[in-house]
């Protein structure tokens, strides 16, 4: 338009003035009068427009526990969804995705009001895939303020592939059993109706269910009508439930079986659900047990009652997470909600304890009250996963489990969030849109840091102000959406209250800073002068971080710390460096920061102040708290690894393990020597490695032999049943004769007689494993034949593991096939045996070679639902450390791009850097590592 007004101008002017003025417009035009870019379509979009609210869902599935006449499954249903228009609009758009929709006059729904007045006509509809959706165009407006009906038919895919409404295959008796089941999270309730599929679309769910006579359907609610009846000459029963409360549609859950149950009547109805054969031989029990007590725990922690009128769990054979939070029936992978003292190790009983926190703190965080959008599901799983061990340990005090999250968490995530590949806690909402992005947020980062920063919030507000501040968070949003910002003006309301606790700067402010940017400090103290300083810490010096922090990578740090086992008063970092006359030292006096590692950032002391700990730590260890005794050499390593102290110095830290029999420091040292073994054993620096090891390992060895009376007893505490394992695995591996006799012979007698396993549950994943590793195609079929028998998931999950365990190349091959034929191994369990067998190193090039000719199909016909993507990466690559590797990795990168990484592609990126960063470490402390070693080995 611009340009025809300025040509109707230029007539009457010179040619001249026309050259000129054409000039100027076109410089005008260009610069001011840009065309406007043409909008994108709403369908187009990823996120769902603001003029529809859905209120209610009316929800019938009828799934098909036996295939039709092309040997497919298949469940049809309907759904109508009542929904409030907000703004005037003549379009609906609804998630559908993979569901033939019967047409219905022509159309694939049918609309209708509330408040009868005229419904617009439907003019059109059809799905747009890329998006997901099912578009509806009228041929009038719907009114804001009125309220319609929605209603559609469908027929879905009851396939295996674990997402959605799914199916889950096992035998029972020798006769193949199917259940129905469902898994909607995050983004798979499109998958199973027509709905608006976005955490904020809140509604009451109306549930119906047909199925098999003689098969139970479960669903959020208490059942309220069984009949049966014949629909289309099938004999079904009719279950109805409960409508739900006001929830996500990602916590709607569905499942058809012939399971049966124990329960236990308390306040609220409690029922865990499994094969029959599960709970007639008991594996259920301590699931019912534990579960009264940590639901009590959580309505006395979160002070707001649990909001439902039952609490059913069921075990699944098949299911990609390891478990999920649908409010009121609460699906787990059956090795983590199965338990069996004869078969279970203690390992498999903690497992089962934390996962069950982990769900039930989610019936109020995360779905009593739930965050607007994905981009900050790191409050939701991370919350989770620092209560579950409070939870856990309420349930079980005498176990210490609060002891473990550095370990487990802490530890665990500063290996990725030390990288510049590393990303917030919270991103923007724009940047996690598709379905993919959605999935590939729920990492590492969100989870541990997520618990570990809200851990170091409880701590320095003090328990009763953090709980205070979430009681009134949970009343004020109950049955609503939030974003993250809500809970820090909540907590600082707690503060303000209490009177008490005093901060350096609202609780928001300091928040900020951990949330919205990534990394970590290392926190540096020279006791020499007294300066107090932190700096981003990067696993690699030299790398580059491309994504700007709003507070140039500066925390607001809370430091605990302790002078020669004396705890002082805590301190703030508040900026970059400061001076501390108070942390001067004289004489042998040491300082130790970060008491019990309750802070999310590294520490590094000056030469003296490290010479004096270790000192102290030779000399007598049990004054350093067991905690910092594992961070000290956790940092200690990860500090070498990025130049900032010597390799030589990290490595003394490992010297006082002679004298150490606790489980955490042990853990911490063996799970950093880790990266020595990937790094280094295939050179010469391995067998001097190993001998120190040895060295160091006996005395720990005997000190179990001594107090299990020679292997005839279980150790009392939770710990030492550990670092029992701990023992026997390195000693054995190291070794150490007596261990390997001891393992053999154990392995052996079990042989002589499968029906009569004497292997304590407890060891039996290490005794299996160094039994496959030293024998051949005998022992590695001997446990395939009891893996197919094993009839309860820990027990085969050992098994498994063991397999990966061979140094046979062939049948390290073999098993690599079986993982993508589903009656060998279960989809579920796929990423977990191809990592492993990377982590073998007859399975390296194995491994990463399958993975490069099976990367198309596994990515397009397997799917996300069955493998973990971002772990199948990052486990292949663990020990790539050479230019033949990086250059591999790279043309994996270029040769697939087309295809795509989903998930994995953090993952990807982060496994080019880890390989850059340990190809750069190797070549520069090789020798000094193999000196070290061979020194401290004599």
């Amino acid at each position: 338009m611009g340009k025809c007004h300025f040509s109707v101008m230029c007539i009457v002017c010179t040619v001249v003035s026309v050259v000129s003025v054409a000039i100027l417009v076109g410089i005008w035009t260009f610069q001011f009068l840009k065309p406007a870019k043409t909008p994108v379509a709403l369908w187009d979009r990823y996120r769902l427009p603001d003029t529809l609210l859905p209120e209610a869902y009316y929800i019938t599935l009828w799934p098909r526990l036996k295939p039709d006449h092309r040997g497919i499954y298949i469940f049809t249903g309907n759904s109508s969804v009542v929904f409030k228009c907000v703004k005037d609009i003549d379009l609906i758009l609804i998630h559908s995705n993979k569901l033939n929709l019967t047409s219905a006059g022509g159309h694939m729904a049918r609309l209708t009001t509330l408040n009868n007045i005229p419904e617009p006509a439907i003019k059109s509809t059809w799905f747009k895939v890329p998006t997901q959706y099912l578009v509806i165009e009228l041929q009038s407006k719907l009114k804001a303020g009125e309220s319609y009906r929605l209603n559609t038919e469908f027929v879905g895919e009851l396939a295996d592939d674990l997402a959605g409404f799914y199916r889950s295959e096992y035998i029972q008796d020798g006769v193949n059993k199917v259940v129905a089941t469902s898994q909607m999270h995050p983004t798979h309730a499109r998958k199973t109706f027509p709905c608006f599929d976005e955490p904020a679309m809140k509604a009451v769910f109306h549930i119906t269910v047909l199925h098999e006579r003689g098969t139970v359907a479960l669903s959020n609610g208490q059942e309220i009508e069984n009949r049966n009846t014949t629909v289309n000459g099938s004999a079904v029963t009719i279950t109805k439930f409960e409508p739900t409360q006001r929830m996500s549609s990602y916590l709607l859950a569905v499942v058809v079986s012939d399971f049966s149950y124990v329960h236990s009547e308390e306040s609220t109805l409690i029922r865990i659900w499994a094969r029959r054969k599960a709970v007639s031989e008991g594996h259920c029990a301590y699931a019912l047990n534990l579960t009264g007590p940590i639901l009590n725990f959580f309505e006395n922690y979160y002070n707001v009652p649990y909001p439902l009128s039952k609490s059913d769990q069921i075990g699944l054979p098949d299911f990609y997470f390891g478990a999920m939070e649908n409010w009121g029936l609460v699906t787990y992978r059956e090795a983590n909600l199965f338990y069996d003292p004869a078969i279970s190790s203690n390992g498999n009983k903690e497992q089962t304890a934390t996962i069950i926190a982990h769900e039930l703190a989610h019936m109020w965080f995360g779905n009593l009250v739930t965050l607007k959008w994905w981009n900050e599901v790191w409050l939701n799983e991370g919350f989770a996963t620092y209560v579950s061990y409070l939870g856990a340990d309420y349930a079980e005090p005498t176990w210490n489990l609060k002891d473990l999250i550095g370990l487990r968490n802490i530890h665990r995530v500063f290996a990725i969030d030390a990288l510049a590949s590393s990303h917030p806690l919270s991103s923007k909402e724009e940047d996690i849109m598709k379905p993919e992005q959605i999935s590939e947020v729920f990492d590492t980062i969100s989870y541990s840091k997520g618990a570990s920063v809200l851990r170091m919030l409880s701590d320095f507000l003090t328990e009763s102000v953090f709980l205070q501040g979430l009681k009134t968070y949970l009343n004020t949003f109950a049955y609503e959406n939030t974003v993250g910002s809500d809970l820090w003006h909540h907590l600082q309301a707690a503060v303000d209250k209490s009177g008490v606790v005093l901060l350096p700067m609202s609780v928001d402010k300091i928040m900020d800073h951990w949330v919205l940017q990534m990394g970590f400090p290392v926190v540096s103290i020279n006791t020499f002068t007294g300066e107090l300083s932190q700096k981003h810490f990067l696993l690699d010096p030299e790398s580059v971080v491309e994504v700007p922090s709003p507070f140039n990578y500066e925390w607001i740090v809370p430091i605990k710390w302790m002078k020669s086992g004396v705890e002082q008063t805590p301190v703030w970092l508040l900026e970059k460096s400061v001076y501390n006359s108070e942390m001067k030292m004289m004489g042998d006096d040491w300082v130790l920061m970060n008491l019990n590692q309750t802070g999310y950032y590294r520490v590094n002391y000056d030469p003296g102040n490290w010479e004096r700990i270790l000192k102290q730590l030779n000399k007598q260890h049990q004054a350093i708290p067991v905690l910092n005794r594992a961070q000290i050499v956790d940092d200690a390593f990860n500090l070498a690894r990025a130049e900032i102290i010597p390799i030589s110095l990290a490595l003394n830290t490992t010297k006082f393990l002679l004298k150490e029999t606790e489980y955490i420091p042990w853990q911490s040292a063996l799970d950093n020597l880790d990266y020595f073994y990937l790094m280094f054993d295939q050179t010469y620096v391995y067998d001097s490695m190993q001998a120190y090891l040895k060295k160091q390992v006996t005395p720990l060895f005997e000190n179990f032999k001594t107090i299990t009376m020679n292997w005839t007893k279980v150790p009392d505490a939770h710990m030492d049943q550990y670092n029992q394992v701990n023992a026997i695995k390195v000693a054995c591996s190291t070794g150490v004769e007596a261990c390997q006799n001891l393992t053999a012979d154990w392995f052996t007698q079990w042989m002589q007689n499968p029906e009569q396993n004497l292997i304590h549950p407890n060891l039996r994943s290490t005794v299996y494993c160094s039994a496959v590793a030293a024998g051949g195609a005998t022992e590695w079929e001997f446990v395939w034949e009891m893996l197919q028998n094993a009839n309860i998931s820990s027990e085969a999950d050992k098994l498994m593991t063991a397999l990966t365990c061979t140094k046979n190349s062939s049948l390290l091959q073999s098993y690599l096939n079986y993982t993508l034929d589903p009656t060998k191994i279960r989809k579920q369990d796929a990423t977990r045996v191809i990592v492993q067998i990377a982590g073998n190193i007859k399975g390296r090039a194995l491994a990463w070679n399958f993975i490069t000719l099976n990367w198309k199909y596994i990515f397009t016909e397997y799917g996300a639902g069955s493998f973990n993507f971002a772990e199948l990466i990052s486990g292949v690559t663990r020990t790539f450390s050479t230019q033949c590797q990086l250059d591999q990795l790279l043309q994996f990168k270029a040769e697939n791009a087309d295809v795509g990484f989903g998930s994995a592609s953090s993952a990807l990126e982060q496994a080019v850097e880890k390989t850059k960063a340990s190809m750069k470490w190797v070549t520069e402390h090789q020798r000094e590592v193999s000196d070290w070693f061979r020194a401290e080995a004599a």
